[in-house]
């Protein structure tokens, strides 16, 4: 006979009650190695790194795609407030050589924005497609490690491969491949990454990453300065070499989580895995260690899209997954949206690229540490609610042509847009259990990646009309904020690893709260 003093819970298909879930791994891992050690640090670290090279991807074309600066040639027919497309060639040059951008070596200066902007979009299309194609393989057969190594070997290959395009043709095409392959490479860093240590330390892990996805962003207005008036090819070799070899230190270094091998059914693994990360000192055997967490029933004969299957099935997960995808689109329209309408300001392009990378830092250190004091949907609301203000903002100072308010206005937007893309990130890792934390991060990815591929259009539009870029901005992530009120604050939670230990705590915090 059950106790009757423990809270039963129903499941909507069946009116037999179920007692509680066996125990998370939170208490396992830490048991066995402790909440953060070196061995931890160690593999947080080199995991993280990956989003250096995902940040110099995703904005790369912002030097190599740009509008080159030209002059005269001959005074009589020509000055410098002409348009371009109106003069003869040879009354105007450019200042560098002509192989400095895209723009300037295939002669799309007067092309139209729908052809200057395609290898952006290509690229963002890519990501939306890869993401699409590849989210539940790190959940469903390959694991995160793997996952995470395919995607950077297509991101090195292609990116190396863009250097040789020969058109804009091609170019597109090869950014739409380096797009795919890029798609999961922070997906499967920030789950790995976090997935390696106890919940005390989660927040500060999965804060590496944004700092990493900050320094690679920092990296590219260097790069493009020292490339100055150089091929734009170069930078893609530039950014390709190193990936190569950091996917040489994944294969060498990092560990396969142990959660994901638990849940699969790989408990061997899981345990020699625990052993060489431990920090204290707890020696840890099969029949000693207890991993009773549900094994996933589908390992003996896995569909890559069973975790994305398993996480719409249920009512209050399939909720849980379009609210954050709603908010994720509002963000990332603003987050991939701001660099590339720098052009738009009366400011410096390498020192706006420069300020808001660096926008980044305060946000990375919110992260780091006040991610344990900091209610989820509290600060999502706030910082959507700041950005769109700000955003909007920007429309008034534009028709002043005030260069030092714009940019102000234009970075804290910005910088709240980065630190709600952080959040984001963090609140859905609590929000989801292990056997679909990889698919739900992907999805919410893919709804960021959205918002970035309408980014570009839009601020090809607000080239005329400043509306149709800031203003859609700020109203657009201002809205979507809203969307988190409905959901459960996650804020010092303990991380479930199957579907049922997730149901069971919320209808559980719902009967605490009632």
């Amino acid at each position: 006979m059950a106790d009757s003093t423990r809270p039963l819970l129903f499941d909507s298909d069946s009116s037999e009650s179920k007692v509680p879930p066996s125990r998370s791994l939170d208490e396992t891992i830490e048991q066995c190695i402790g909440n953060f050690g070196w061995a931890q640090f160690l593999q947080a670290a080199i995991v993280s790194f990956a989003w250096v090279f995902d940040a110099q991807q995703t904005f790369i074309t912002v030097f190599t795609d740009s509008q080159p600066t030209w002059h005269c040639t001959d005074s009589y027919r020509c000055n410098s407030s002409s348009n371009m497309c109106n003069l003869p060639k040879q009354t105007w040059s450019w200042d560098f050589n002509s192989n400095a951008s895209i723009i300037s070596e295939w002669d799309l200066q007067c092309a139209g924005s729908f052809l200057k902007g395609l290898p952006a979009s290509s690229f963002f299309l890519g990501c939306l497609i890869g993401g699409l194609a590849l989210s539940t393989l790190a959940d469903s057969s390959l694991g995160r490690k793997n996952m995470l190594l395919f995607s950077c070997l297509i991101m090195s290959l292609s990116s190396m491969l863009t250097a040789f395009s020969t058109s804009i043709w091609v170019y597109a095409f090869l950014r739409f491949v380096n797009g795919f392959g890029r798609a999961t490479i922070g997906t499967c860093a920030l789950v790995l990454s976090t997935e390696l240590v106890g919940k005390k330390w989660r927040g500060q892990v999965g804060a590496m990453g944004f700092l990493c996805f900050t320094l690679g962003f920092l990296s590219l207005p260097m790069l493009g300065y020292m490339n100055n008036g150089n091929s734009w090819r170069y930078l893609y070799v530039w950014t390709s070499i190193p990936i190569l070899v950091y996917c040489i230190l994944v294969q060498i270094f990092v560990r396969e989580s142990p959660r994901w091998l638990i849940v699969k059914g790989r408990k061997e693994e899981a345990i020699l895995i625990l052993q060489s990360i431990a920090s204290n000192a707890i020696t840890m055997s099969f029949s000693n260690l207890c991993l009773d967490v549900q094994e996933d029933q589908t390992k003996s004969n896995p569909d890559v899209y069973d975790a994305l299957k398993i996480l719409v099935r249920k009512s209050w997960s399939l909720r849980r997954l379009l609210a954050v995808m709603a908010v994720g689109f509002g963000i990332g329209m603003v987050y991939y949206g701001m660099p590339l309408a720098l052009t738009n300001l009366n400011f410096n392009l390498y020192l706006g690229v420069v300020f808001n990378a660096l926008s980044e830092f305060p946000a990375f250190l919110i992260m780091f540490f006040y991610i344990d004091k900091i209610n989820r949907r509290y600060a999502l609301i706030g910082f959507t609610a700041l950005s769109g203000v700000s955003s909007v903002l920007i429309i008034a100072v534009l028709g002043q042509q005030k260069g030092s308010l714009q940019i102000v206005l234009e970075l804290v937007s910005f910088f709240s847009a980065s630190t709600a893309f952080d959040m984001m990130l963090i609140y859905t890792i609590e929000l989801f259990p292990t056997c679909v934390r990889n698919s739900a991060i992907a999805m919410v990815r893919q709804a960021l990646v959205f918002g970035g591929v309408f980014s570009p259009v839009m601020v090809a539009a607000g080239r005329e009309n400043q509306f149709w870029s800031y203003g859609l901005f700020g109203l657009v992530i201002g809205l979507s904020g809203l969307f988190v009120v409905g959901l459960p604050e996650t804020r010092g939670s303990v991380l479930c690893d199957t579907m049922d230990e997730e149901e069971y705590k919320t209808w559980a915090n719902e009967q605490f709260i009632g």
